[in-house]
């Protein structure tokens, strides 16, 4: 993807498909924070586990850290600058994605989100996007 983000970083995120240990709570900025751990169910996954800071207000997630196969610290999501959309859509406008290993940083930056634009889940198939090449 030439940055620190993955494919499985940026996809949908099936709750599923993990299983979930609570580690605790402490501070997250003037939040509170609650800590949980994800493991990935498949086998196929980059990861061998998950642990995400996610506020006891607005269920956001504000730090993740993944880890690689040999257990070890690989990445780190720093999540900010959250805006709600509708009264009731909580999005990240800067997700800052630090490697442990590489020393490197990629910071994904949104400038505006839009929704109710018209589109239709129909819109997004494989065919309806290769018609549109």
């Amino acid at each position: 993807m030439g940055s620190e983000f993955s494919y499985e970083d940026l996809s949908s995120y099936e709750v599923e498909k993990y299983s979930y240990n609570y580690l605790g709570e402490e501070a997250c900025g003037e939040l509170n924070c609650f800590i949980l751990e994800s493991t990935p169910n498949a086998k196929y996954s980059g990861y061998t586990r998950r642990i995400s800071w996610i506020d006891d207000q607005h269920y956001r997630v504000h730090k993740t850290e993944f880890y690689d196969k040999r257990g070890a610290l690989l990445k780190t999501l720093e999540v900010e600058d959250f805006k709600q959309y509708l009264g009731q859509y909580w999005r990240a406008h800067k997700m800052t994605m630090s490697n442990a290993q590489t020393n490197k940083q990629t910071v994904l930056l949104v400038s505006d989100m839009k929704f109710n634009t018209g589109l239709k889940n129909s819109s997004f198939t494989k065919a309806a996007i290769n018609r549109r090449r």
